[in-house]
């Protein structure tokens, strides 16, 4: 069992020792831009006492023991919401008043379960805790009518349970988190191969809760594709799910679970689908003339069966800043790509040698057949090495009072241009100049394809103010446009009012009904994706 790892610093992202100014050329893009306005962030912002009484402390180590039940500000702070900015903005300010007044730390499912009695005997919140990579307000929960909130740390569950080889598929523990888990597979020789940008920190658990999309998703799917059984803890009591590849057993009830954000239950078992670690990985990149001609491309591969395991297009904005590469940003593009214009698209490939080089062949002749132009494997190769520096950058941005953000959806090919001018265009009106609109696809299908935008503007004296203004446009767009409000980052709080208007007042019902007859007391993540 696997129970360290390095804590997110509780007002910015991942390790504290990777945290780093920004470099000189992307420091004179922002002054160039923005101006450069810098504001320090307080780093240990002080708390509230615990509200929870003795009492009930002492309840809670007698079915954990003491050592697994925290009420210190340190445990506590790092317990203390997700990454969003808005999270990180709070934060820095020094507010952490949605601290939870306990972490405890359950060591089996066993224990989930005794917690979850105890908690609706004294009524008390429960926030499922992986690795606190959210970025939707999926970690707040309601206060009000509570004893006090419990924030339920799966950091004791981190084993690999059971590996089947002949069927391809693992039995692992929820709380361990992307390296963790991979590194147990490595030594099976099995990968899952989901790999989303906060892989180094969140958790399966977390991943299955939240219907989380890798970088990998055009060769292996949505990690929800991924999930053939699960084992949740529930109020009401245990449930065992996935007894076949497949079934027409009625309605599949690991859908409930499978992005229900810790509302519903806490799943204690996962079983993935897994593959062979890949013998060969190659990354490639390609140039297109123009944002349309990329995205017929990847549309293309999609409906021809081609797809490679990694494809990701930026547009125009995003390609001319770099942003494939964020140890790059501000400065000149590198290696095959000076000099060049138009939009960049990274591409990948796994698997056997033979394999690797028969697709590569195949995407190519579709590719120039296209009028795409490679660009070689220089691009590629940065992007797969920096792929998880982006939040850091963020960081650095809003030290220099740069409001970074991200949003994403999802909609058909036919109504693609459609969602992205409205999003784009309601984020420039609402953020004002200067401000920089960037956007990816990185999430592909036969039928469409997600857009992820990259927001950054000067920061008013109102930061959450100025980008709750624009989330709210932006989120009315996607509506407008008949698109999803969210692809893989989920609903949490901050989607909420544009979820109940996708799902309408019948889904509402339906998970309003679920929710009461699973968790009848409210005690699970209240005030979290449920309208």
């Amino acid at each position: 069992m696997i129970v360290n790892q390095t804590e997110m610093h509780p007002s910015r992202w991942g390790d504290p020792a990777r945290a780093q100014a920004l470099p000189d050329e992307a420091r004179g893009l922002v002054e160039m831009v923005f101006g450069v306005d810098d504001r320090p962030a307080v780093d240990h912002p002080a708390l509230a006492p615990s509200a929870l009484a003795p009492g009930l402390v002492r309840g809670l180590e007698d079915l954990l023991g003491a050592g697994h039940v925290l009420t210190d500000d340190e445990t506590r702070r790092l317990r203390t919401r997700g990454k969003s900015t808005p999270d990180l903005l709070r934060a820095r300010a020094g507010d952490l008043t949605d601290a939870p007044d306990a972490v405890v730390r359950p060591g089996s499912h066993d224990e989930v379960a005794a917690v979850l009695a105890f908690a609706v005997e004294h009524h008390l919140a429960v926030v499922p805790f992986g690795g606190g990579t959210s970025v939707t307000g999926g970690l707040v929960a309601r206060r009000e009518g509570f004893a006090g909130v419990l924030s339920l740390d799966l950091v004791r569950m981190k084993r690999l349970v059971a590996v089947d080889h002949v069927s391809m598929t693992a039995t692992l523990e929820p709380g361990l988190r992307g390296p963790e888990a991979e590194a147990l597979l490595a030594a099976e020789g099995m990968t899952i191969g989901h790999f989303p940008q906060s892989f180094e920190y969140a958790s399966l658990g977390g991943f299955a809760a939240t219907r989380s999309s890798g970088q990998s998703s055009a060769g292996f799917g949505r990690f929800d594709a991924l999930v053939v059984g699960l084992t949740v803890a529930t109020p009401r009591g245990r449930i065992d799910l996935g007894t076949a590849p497949a079934n027409a057993a009625g309605p599949d009830l690991r859908q409930l679970f499978l992005g229900s954000e810790g509302t519903l239950g806490v799943i204690t078992a996962l079983t993935l689908r897994v593959r062979p670690v890949p013998a060969v990985q190659v990354y490639e990149a390609w140039r297109w003339p123009s944002f349309a001609d990329g995205a017929t491309a990847m549309r293309t591969l999609a409906q021809a069966g081609l797809l490679p395991t990694v494809l990701r297009l930026s547009d125009e904005s995003e390609s001319a800043i770099n942003l494939a590469d964020p140890t790059a940003i501000g400065g000149a593009s590198t290696g095959e790509t000076t000099g060049s214009s138009g939009c960049l698209m990274v591409t990948g490939f796994e698997g056997e040698p033979a394999a690797v080089e028969a697709k590569r062949a195949a995407v190519m002749a579709v590719f120039e057949g296209l009028g795409g132009t490679s660009v070689g494997t220089g691009a590629g190769e940065k992007w797969a090495h920096g792929r998880y520096d982006a939040p850091y950058l963020r960081d650095s941005l809003l030290d220099a009072g740069v409001l970074v953000e991200t949003l994403e959806s999802a909609t058909f090919w036919s109504n693609l241009d459609n969602l992205y001018l409205g999003v784009k265009t309601a984020l420039e009106a609402t953020l004002g100049q200067p401000a920089l609109v960037l956007c990816h696809i990185s999430h592909v299908y036969e039928t469409g394809a997600s857009l992820y935008f990259t927001v950054a503007a000067k920061e008013t004296d109102d930061p959450l103010g100025q980008w709750r203004a624009a989330k709210a446009a932006a989120s009315d767009a996607m509506l407008a446009a008949g698109a999803t409000i969210t692809h893989h980052h989920a609903v949490g709080t901050d989607h909420k009012p544009w979820f109940e208007r996708e799902i309408g007042p019948v889904g509402v019902s339906i998970l309003r009904a679920v929710k009461a007859d699973l968790d009848p007391t409210g005690v699970l993540n209240p005030g979290v994706l449920i309208p």
